[in-house]
This record gives structure tokens, C-alpha cells and sequence, in this order.
């Protein structure tokens, strides 16, 4: 009896670092939540927003021109502008950043100005030009420790990124806390965390916190 072969594209997943240091925590974890959604079948590529050359939105409006060919899309050319396009069309999508002065990185702000505001428009319905469903993760890694992420205001901009995003398809979010900045905090002036805190916490916690993110990763596109 001949058997019928899956001719069904494999699904494909797109991830963000958004930290400027490759190697630590947010890329890291960002890695695990994309080993997971392999695990599970998906494509996957990863880009590096520090090793790309792109600006945020300049509001040109292009996007929304009525009749326009960048309608839904943006349209300033740049290294930016390919990862977008890949975005459009996949699956799943994950998002890392620290939290510098209490938001994402600079890279990622411009990059979420870009990803959003090409499907925004102002029409009296507030319709969305997303044709898609695309499911998100976003991890978030910082010093702060998980008692005080709503004391300094944090879980609300994570749920309103949360919020933004659930306009492409379902999102989620995870948090990295007290992680470790840096092998030797005697050398900067940092006395304010203890180092060897840090590093045991580094060893005991964050193992923790990279299977959360790989299952995450592995759970992304089967969430209805």
C-alpha cells in the first residue's frame, strides 16, 4: 500500500536578539526558546538587531498610503527592512532584551516601531493591515528581582508589549531576573550586587530559566 507523504511546509520561527552582548544572558535564552520550537519541527533564523544597520520608524507614511505599493509593509530600505519581510510570513516569532533604564534596549524599540506601526493605520475602525497569525515570545532579562518587577512599574510595560503584539496573533512573555552582568564585579562600580550572589544564582537559577524558555519555544506554535 503506497503511503501518502506530508507535503505541508514546516513552520517557521524568526528570532530577535535584542541585546548588543552576544553570548550572554538574553542571547542565550533566546538560542534555548529556538532550539525548543526546533525540537518541534520549526525553520528557524535567528538575527542579531546590534549587527544590523537600521533606524526606527522615520513616520513617512508610506505604509499606510492609499493605493501605495509599500501599503502594510515598510518602506525604508535598510538591513532591517529583509527581517521584517521574513516576519510577515512566518509562524512564530521571538523577541529578546534587557532592560536599560527601565525599558528594552534602543535596538529594540526601533526595531518594535518598525514591526508595529507598518500594520497600524488610523482608519475610524482601527483596523490592522496584518494579514497573518503570528504567535510571539518575548523574554525580558534584568537585574531587578522577580518581588519587584511590579514595584518599578515593569509587568505593566510587559503586558503592554504583550498587548501590542497580541495584534499580530497570541503573545506570551517571560521574565530573566538578578542575572549576571559580568564574570568580575570588582573591577566596575557596581557594589551594590554581590558577585558571588550573582554567580551562584548564575548557576542554580539560570539553568531554570534557559528549560523554561526552550519549552516555551517548543510550545510556541501549538498554543490555539
Amino acid at each position: 500500500m503506497e503511503q501518502t507523504q506530508n507535503t505541508e511546509p514546516s513552520p517557521t520561527v524568526i528570532a530577535i536578539n535584542g541585546s548588543p552582548r552576544v553570548g550572554w544572558n538574553t542571547h542565550i535564552l533566546v538560542e534555548e526558546a529556538l532550539k525548543g520550537a526546533a525540537s518541534k519541527g520549526a525553520k528557524t533564523e535567528m538575527f542579531n538587531l546590534y549587527e544590523l544597520d537600521f533606524k526606527g520608524c522615520i513616520s513617512c507614511f508610506e505604509c499606510k498610503r492609499k493605493g501605495g505599493s509599500s501599503m502594510g509593509r515598510c518602506a525604508v530600505s535598510d538591513d532591517l527592512r529583509p527581517v521584517l519581510d521574513k516576519i510577515d510570513s512566518c509562524n512564530g516569532l521571538i523577541i529578546g532584551s534587557p532592560i536599560y533604564l527601565f525599558e528594552v534596549t534602543a535596538a529594540v524599540r526601533a526595531f518594535f516601531e518598525r514591526l508595529i506601526f507598518q500594520y497600524l493605520t488610523y482608519r475610524s475602525d482601527g483596523s490592522f493591515l496584518f494579514k497573518g497569525k503570528l504567535k510571539s515570545l518575548f523574554i525580558y532579562t534584568m537585574n531587578v528581582p522577580e518581588s519587584a518587577l511590579a514595584q518599578v512599574g515593569y509587568l505593566e510595560k510587559f503586558k503592554a508589549y504583550q498587548t501590542m503584539l497580541t495584534r499580530l496573533g497570541h503573545s506570551t512573555y517571560m521574565t530573566s531576573t538578578e542575572t549576571l552582568a559580568t564574570n568580575d564585579y570588582d573591577k566596575y562600580e557596581m557594589s551594590m550586587f554581590n558577585g558571588q550572589e550573582r554567580a551562584k544564582r548564575r548557576a542554580d537559577i539560570f539553568p531554570l530559566d534557559r528549560k523554561k524558555a526552550f519549552n516555551l519555544g517548543a510550545e510556541l506554535l501549538t498554543i490555539e
